[in-house]
């Protein structure tokens, strides 16, 4: 087994000597084995263990065996305390992933502020075959069936520091070569008795399951590894499939994204595609199961929403727009399509001259002479009215229902919902609309819509010859 371990070594490209690795050891057969042989092979190493305290006298029994194993060894000992089951509580996570959680980060850190090249832990490929009927279980894509990999970035250290590698010298072992390992060289290791137990779901799959399916085939766990290493393969042909087209089918429009149904469909494997874009941004497979369905009928695509923890999908015509959920405050995954509430930025009396806000748009209002203007165009984003007909002071609001104008060079009365239409504008373009209102100027609700901001003006506010001054709105 040595033998095998050098050359997994070599392949990680250890055997260079600079360095040092940390060992994560809890005590157990698996990391004890996994620390006598690095121990054989005389490269740099640290020991880091962790005491959940979750199992009283017997906690502390394995931190004092892991201690003394360092101690003769003569390794660095790294030790760090945790109330598991408070963090679970606090954070509303089971045992097991708070317990995760808890060592992983401090794994992280103490690559980092050690200086450690890289964390060894010891999964075997029990663990591996277990964890994959697991994901099975659970619901996975080919990323879950592909099992772990022996080389790969920690948990956790992906926030933007150093990235720290992680290894898993002992993947391609079964435990039954650990254990003859472990009896050959009476190697001391302490028995979690939990392990023998079949409260938790790993546990029932390893003493209720895998024994049936080695009783149809002993190599059992030798064959799942194979094939979870075929699995690895085709996911990596899949991502680099995903990659190729990704670029080519999504745009970024400030917060949102953008992601065009019609190049998604032209793909022989849109279905895939949507999955993994989606899968970035939360949403589960039932949401992206009913939306391929609905991509798929004959019924109306546009209009629809679909909801992950942080982010808001709607479908728009030919369009795909995500959109973080925060955008419209902590109701708006609820109630997506309710109009916004009346509140300070949502309703702005505009007294003058300046800059001001509305609906997070901010514009500037300017009275200058009509002579001083060379043009009569309104460039995008700016809206020119007659300042005789449009008086201090006017509101800016968001859009309501009914609301109706007659738009620049039209004749006839258009509702406002109609424009945006027009316009092509979707759910989150009419949400965030302001709309400019003359209250001095008398209509049927004893108000009159001037503008929509940053698109067109009323014909009736229009600059025309016998203007003298001129104001000028223009979106910031």
């Amino acid at each position: 087994m040595y033998h095998e371990f050098s050359e997994i070594i070599a392949r990680f490209g250890l055997w260079d000597g600079t360095g040092t690795v940390l060992l994560a050891v809890s005590g157990g057969i698996d990391s004890m084995c996994m620390a006598d042989l690095f121990r054989r092979t005389g490269l740099r190493f640290a020991v880091a263990h962790c005491n959940f305290h979750l199992r009283g006298d017997d906690s502390d029994a394995d931190e004092a065996l892991v201690r003394e194993w360092a101690e003769a060894s003569g390794v660095m000992f790294h030790k760090i305390d945790f109330d598991t089951e408070g963090f679970a509580e606090g954070h509303g996570a089971s045992i097991e992933m708070a317990a995760r959680e808890l060592r992983y980060r401090w794994f992280v850190d103490l690559c980092r502020s050690c200086g450690y090249k890289a964390l060894c832990v010891a999964h075997n490929a029990n663990d591996n075959a277990e964890t994959l009927f697991l994901n099975i279980v659970r619901g996975t894509g080919l990323r879950g069936i592909s099992g772990m990999a022996p080389d790969s970035a920690a948990p956790y250290s992906d926030d933007g520091g150093t990235p720290v590698r992680l290894l898993r010298p002992l993947l391609g072992f079964s435990r039954k070569r650990i254990e003859g390992y472990v009896r050959t060289h009476s190697l001391a290791y302490r028995e979690d008795r939990t392990n023998a137990m079949t409260d938790y779901r790993r546990n029932r799959i390893r003493h209720l399951v895998f024994p049936v399916f080695e009783q149809m085939n002993p190599s059992f766990i030798r064959t799942v590894s194979e094939e979870m290493s075929y699995f690895a393969q085709a996911e990596a042909v899949a991502d680099s499939y995903f990659r190729s087209v990704e670029g080519t089918l999504s745009s970024r429009k400030g917060t949102d994204v953008v992601l065009s149904l019609e190049r998604l469909m032209a793909l022989e494997h849109w279905e895939y595609v949507l999955y993994r874009f989606l899968e970035s941004y939360g949403f589960n497979r039932a949401a992206v199961a009913s939306l391929s369905a609905l991509l798929k009928s004959d019924r109306t695509v546009p209009g629809k929403y679909f909801h992950s923890s942080g982010y808001t999908l709607l479908t728009s015509g030919r369009r795909l727009i995500v959109r973080p959920v925060s955008r419209f405050g902590p109701d708006a995954r609820r109630n997506p399509v309710r109009q916004p509430e009346a509140s300070d930025d949502s309703f702005t009396v505009v007294r003058g001259e300046g800059t001001w806000s509305c609906n997070g748009s901010g514009f500037s209002v300017e009275v200058v002479r009509r002579s001083e203007l060379t043009s009569l165009k309104q460039p995008s984003g700016t809206l020119i009215f007659d300042a005789g007909r449009l008086a201090f002071p006017f509101v800016c609001r968001t859009w309501k229902d009914g609301d109706w104008f007659i738009p620049l060079g039209m004749k006839g009365k258009k509702k406002v919902s109609d424009f945006f239409t027009d316009l092509g504008y979707d759910i989150f373009r009419k949400r965030e609309a302001v709309i400019v209102v003359d209250t001095s100027s008398p209509s049927a609700d004893g108000r009159k819509i001037a503008a929509v901001l940053g698109e067109r003006i009323d014909d009736s506010y229009k600059v025309t010859s016998s203007t003298d001054r001129v104001l000028v709105m223009k979106v910031r």
